[in-house]
């Protein structure tokens, strides 16, 4: 209940909140420009969405025969694999690399999955100091926040908020234009990664023909860090996997179109390995970490493994309407928006965050926008099937669901109790939810039965 009641305490302090209303209408509408001018030159857009769908429903059936093929064909040039069941075995796993290389400075590229297991709190704990080098991470790092959006962390900071942010922490002058705080950042961060000990990313997609990562950003950041430091650790989700180098031909497209609008992002790097004896780039060592975390219980369930089909673009975020009203930082979860509604209550329990599900409009937006066709707002319904199924509702929703379904099914009973009755029920019970707010409905004395009789004689 602690994360049902806080959802719903600071949903409401969001909503009424009009400068946070400003700031991410005006940056998604930005965003919705750019992505539908990026849209309108794909050929054939439905029959590649149709595409990536079919391809990871066929990597969600075959993944115990992709996941150990991506593992020999990485081991083959000299990387290393390891396999985490939680978030935990993940973080001591990466503790126990930096502690044998004597590594006390990270630098890391934007990822959601270090975010899913809190670990730049954890080596701060430890006495590692680990720095973002994404612009967007690195801002709200600065701020002591977590990211506020998929792939955009700040974006429910204006470029008022980040340069009082600078000039705050940076001197610079406090009406500087976003060139130059980019310019101040660069700054700060260039000597980060020739010193850093060990990098640290994401992968966007796992390549199990070749044993590769594949690392899509607009910055530069991430191949920095994996190029200067002398030791880089992979961080992805077991889903990410995907058959063959030859698909990212569709799903590079399709993230960067739906992500930012662009035909392809600006960096768009394939790692196979540590650095071999021809090359003059990389690591010395190079490891990948394959988080569960979760995944296989997702994945246990057949009506909802859709959710695993997602690239982390981010587009049902912006398009949903109570995303757009609430924003990122209150859903108390790494991904946030429809997507994060559908699969964070079997991530994290249904318990905890089945409440999740039910903050949608179920307009079907998200669904409509989805990249890989993941039917979303069905998979936000079967999430509420199963937490009444599992008896995860109190007694009063149960009772009154079951009244409810009783009148409606009576017309009799819908009859007896007329407007009279049922405008003193709005009252006694949605007066203080759903009329804080808004006005109350007002039933009619007479239900539409009773008033056709009469007008029918």
């Amino acid at each position: 209940m602690k994360f049902a009641d806080n959802f719903q305490s600071e949903s409401e302090a969001k909503a009424f909140d009009a400068d946070h209303r400003r700031i991410i209408n005006f940056n998604i509408g930005r965003y919705d420009t750019s992505v539908q001018r990026g849209l309108s030159r794909l050929a054939n857009l439905e029959n590649s969405k149709r595409k990536a769908h079919v391809i990871k429903w066929k990597v969600m059936e075959n993944l115990d025969k992709l996941l150990p093929e991506f593992e020999s064909n990485f081991q083959r040039r000299g990387g290393k694999v390891i396999w985490a069941n939680d978030a935990e075995e993940a973080r001591r796993e990466i503790l126990q690399i930096l502690r044998e290389a004597g590594a006390k400075t990270v630098i890391k590229g934007k990822s959601m999955t270090t975010e899913e297991i809190h670990l730049n709190g954890f080596l701060q704990e430890n006495g590692v100091e680990a720095l973002e080098s994404d612009l967007g991470e690195y801002i709200v790092q600065l701020l002591g926040q977590k990211p506020y959006h998929i792939v955009t962390p700040a974006m429910h900071l204006s470029k008022e908020d980040i340069a009082k942010l600078f000039h705050e922490k940076f001197g610079t002058p406090p009406d500087a234009t976003p060139e130059q705080l980019t310019l101040k950042a660069r700054e700060l961060l260039r000597e980060k990664y020739i010193t850093a000990d060990v990098g640290i990313t994401g992968a966007n997609f796992l390549l199990a023909d070749t044993g590769s990562i594949a690392v899509t950003e607009n910055e530069g950041n991430a191949r920095l860090t994996t190029t200067f430091p002398r030791i880089h650790i992979a961080i992805a989700g077991i889903e990410k996997i995907i058959p063959s180098i030859a698909d990212l031909d569709l799903y590079w497209p399709l993230l960067a179109t739906h992500g930012t609008g662009q035909n392809l992002t600006a960096y768009n790097t394939i790692l196979s390995g540590p650095r071999q004896e021809t090359e003059t780039d990389g690591p010395e060592k190079m490891f990948v970490i394959l988080l569960d975390n979760g995944r296989t219980n997702l994945l246990a369930q057949k009506d909802q493994r859709q959710g695993l089909y997602c690239i982390r673009c981010g587009a049902c975020l912006n398009a949903c309407p109570v995303y757009k009203n609430i924003g990122g930082h209150t859903y108390e979860t790494t991904y946030s928006g429809p997507i994060g509604s559908i699969i964070t209550p079997h991530l994290r329990g249904m318990e905890d965050f089945k409440h999740l599900s039910y903050a949608s409009s179920l307009c079907g937006k998200c669904s409509e926008v989805c990249p890989a066709k993941i039917d979303i707002h069905k998979m936000l319904l079967l999430n509420r099937r199963d937490s009444v199924k599992g008896g995860l509702v109190t007694n009063a929703e149960s009772m009154g669901w079951k009244s409810w379904r009783k009148a409606m099914l009576k017309r009799s009973l819908m009859d007896f109790f007329g407007g009279k009755w049922k405008n003193r029920v709005l009252k006694l019970f949605f007066k203080k939810t759903w009329g804080k707010h808004r006005e109350l409905p007002k039933v009619a004395g007479k239900s539409f039965s009773q008033q056709f009789k009469e007008r029918e004689n």
